[in-house]
């Protein structure tokens, strides 16, 4: 195992978007096993994330792109008003915040 994921009583005492900045630091070395607990661990955050992953979508390519998008259709419809927001003011990610609400909502 490459890394030693926190714990829900850890979280409490850390800030989450320091938190969830290691996650995905870790995503750039992590094997397919480590990439499903991080994003599983990213999830247990719920509606904490969402702000930090609509980030990751503009920010980041690759894995931690990926995590971020299927981590939002995780956590599921309040997600989706950040992403219409993302794609209303950032037009270069109209189809990506498109994809990832159909998604939720089992459209597509």
């Amino acid at each position: 195992m490459q890394a030693v994921l926190t714990t829900n009583v850890m979280r409490e005492i850390k800030d989450t978007k320091n938190e969830l900045s290691i996650l995905f630091e870790q995503l750039n070395s992590a094997d397919n096993a480590l990439k499903s607990k991080i994003e599983n661990e990213v999830v247990s955050f719920g509606d904490s994330a969402i702000e930090f992953l609509i980030d990751k979508l503009t920010g980041s390519k690759g894995v931690q792109r990926g995590v971020a998008a299927m981590s939002l259709i995780r956590i599921g419809e309040n997600s989706i008003r950040p992403l219409r927001q993302l794609a209303d003011a950032n037009k270069n990610f109209v189809w990506v915040a498109n994809y990832i609400i159909k998604e939720i909502e089992g459209t597509f």
